[in-house]
């Protein structure tokens, strides 16, 4: 079971329509998947129209018995399960406060997954927090979607520094360009400039009116254009994950 944390310091970076497809290509790949929207924003929930009847408390879900299967909602799309947001006004604040003084208690709560599912995508609230540190611990992969701007270099800096200053593997941290436009001079030599850390995927997403209109639709690209550039994008990012992640 491979776990990738969708993740980013700031928000508007295509964090979660990335989770969302990159999700749903490797369901389509036949990879039993499960997706777990952590984010307090419940996005990815919205994107899979995600309405559960009943939801399980935030601590029941994070405690040290959690039982995570009580959570998971089958998705309208084959070998894709889903954990839907829990939105409540307080919900991050309790996970946070629950991962306090225990750095793994994320990773151990997903173990009752091995054997079941093949991938675990986390859309990830922004921010450092306790629990930004036990995704970060629990993740095989920390895959940053980063826009090709000087804030975003600011950042994705940022988030180095802090995988240092707190001793975790920073080889787990692989990142893609988003929201790119190449017309742009300044975006074509920050993406030049980055490559050459090693860290990102050659593949990117563009500036693409597909990726908005998701949330019309309320489903992962290749669901409702599937011949568009923006799903070619998407997939073209997949095969180059997968074949970095699999072989």
């Amino acid at each position: 079971m491979i776990v990738i944390a969708l993740y980013n310091l700031k928000g508007g970076v295509g964090k979660t329509a990335s989770c969302v497809n990159l999700s749903y290509l490797a369901a389509k790949d036949g990879y039993k998947t499960l997706l777990w929207d952590i984010d307090p924003q419940g996005a990815t929930s919205f994107y899979f129209k995600a309405k559960p009847k009943t939801h399980p408390s935030i601590k029941k879900l994070i405690s040290k018995d959690a039982d995570l299967e009580a959570a998971v909602l089958a998705t309208d799309y084959e070998h894709l399960d889903l954990i839907p947001a829990d939105n409540s006004a307080k919900s991050f604040d309790i996970m946070v406060n629950e991962m306090q003084g225990n750095k793994n208690r994320l990773k151990n709560i997903l173990k009752q997954f091995e054997g079941e599912y093949d991938f675990v995508f986390i859309d990830c609230p922004p921010g450092f927090s306790a629990l930004s540190e036990n995704i970060f611990n629990a993740a095989d992969i920390v895959l940053m979607p980063v826009i090709p701007t000087t804030l975003s270099v600011r950042t994705y800096n940022m988030v180095k520094d802090y995988f240092k200053e707190k001793s975790l593997d920073v080889a787990k941290l692989m990142c893609f360009f988003t929201m790119t436009d190449l017309r742009k001079n300044m975006h074509h030599e920050i993406m030049t400039q980055l490559f050459k850390d090693k860290r990102f995927f050659g593949n990117y997403i563009p500036y693409l009116s597909d990726v908005e209109k998701m949330g019309i639709h309320k489903m992962p690209i290749e669901a409702f254009a599937k011949s568009s550039y923006a799903a070619q994008c998407y997939a073209a990012l997949w095969t180059e994950i997968t074949e970095g992640v699999l072989e």
